[in-house]
C-alpha cells in the first residue's frame, strides 16, 4: 500500500505552524543569529526541532499515555520550564555583546559544531513547555479527521516531514536575521541582549504565575 500523499506536506506544515509563533525559542534564535551569526541561529532551533521531532513522534504513534502524564504533572512541568526560561534569561541579559562571533577554528566562519551547547538548552525549553507538547498532541488529533495515518512507515514519514517543516522555519529565520548582523552597533546588540534575556525572563515568570493562579483558584 502506498503512503497517503498528503502525509509529507501536512507534516511540513505543521512543522512551521508550531516553530513559527512567536515564544522563548524564536527569541533566542533572534538573538544567537544577531550574536553569533546564521549558525547560531540554527543551533539555536535545532534543539527545538528535536524536541517537536520527539513530541510529534509520540503523538503520531498514538502514544495517549504522554499525554495524560503532561496533564498530570503539568504544573512540575511548567515549574521547570519557568525557571529554566528566567536562568538563561538573566544569564543572557548580564552577557556583555561582542559582534565578533567566536572562532574556535583557527579561522574562517564558525560552524554549528562551535554553538553545540545551545541545542540541548532549546530542546529542554521545548520539552519542558506543557503548551507545546499538548499543543502538538492537539494537532494530530485535529489532522487525523482528515489525513489518516496508517501504520508505523507513515506515522514516521509525518515526524520526518514536521522536523524538516521546523528546521526550514528556523534556517530562513537565522538567515534572514543574520543578513541584519552587520547593520548591528556593539551597543545596539547590547540592548538587544537585554531585551531578549528580559522577554525569557517574563516568560518564565508568566509560566510561574500560571500555576500559582491555577492554585489560588483550586482552593
Amino acid at each position: 500500500m502506498l503512503p497517503n500523499p498528503l502525509v509529507l506536506p501536512v507534516g511540513f506544515i505543521i512543522g512551521i505552524l508550531v516553530a513559527a509563533p512567536v515564544g522563548p525559542v524564536n527569541v533566542l534564535c533572534i538573538q544567537r543569529a544577531l550574536y553569533r551569526g546564521m549558525w547560531g541561529g540554527v543551533a539555536a532551533g535545532l534543539g527545538a526541532v528535536i524536541g517537536d521531532g520527539l513530541i510529534a513522534l509520540s503523538a503520531a504513534m498514538g502514544v495517549g499515555a504522554i499525554s495524560g502524564v503532561v496533564t498530570y504533572h503539568r504544573a512540575a512541568i511548567q515549574l521547570v520550564g519557568g525557571l529554566v526560561l528566567i536562568a538563561f534569561g538573566w544569564r543572557l541579559y548580564v552577557t556583555k555583546p561582542d559582534l565578533d562571533a567566536p572562532d574556535v577554528n583557527g579561522g574562517g566562519a564558525p560552524s554549528l559544531k562551535d554553538y553545540f551547547w545551545d541545542i540541548p538548552k532549546t530542546f529542554l525549553l521545548t520539552v519542558t513547555n506543557p503548551g507545546a507538547v499538548l499543543g502538538l498532541f492537539a494537532i494530530f488529533g485535529g489532522i487525523s479527521t482528515f489525513v489518516e495515518v496508517r501504520g508505523p512507515v507513515e506515522a514516521l514519514l509525518m515526524v520526518a516531514a514536521v522536523m524538516v517543516g521546523s528546521l526550514s522555519w528556523w534556517f530562513g529565520l537565522s538567515y534572514a536575521v543574520a543578513r541584519l548582523r552587520s547593520r548591528v552597533s556593539l551597543d545596539r546588540l547590547g540592548l538587544i541582549n537585554r531585551v531578549a534575556g528580559m522577554a525569557l525572563v517574563i516568560f518564565g515568570v508568566v509560566l510561574i504565575g500560571e500555576i500559582g493562579i491555577n492554585w489560588l483558584m483550586a482552593t
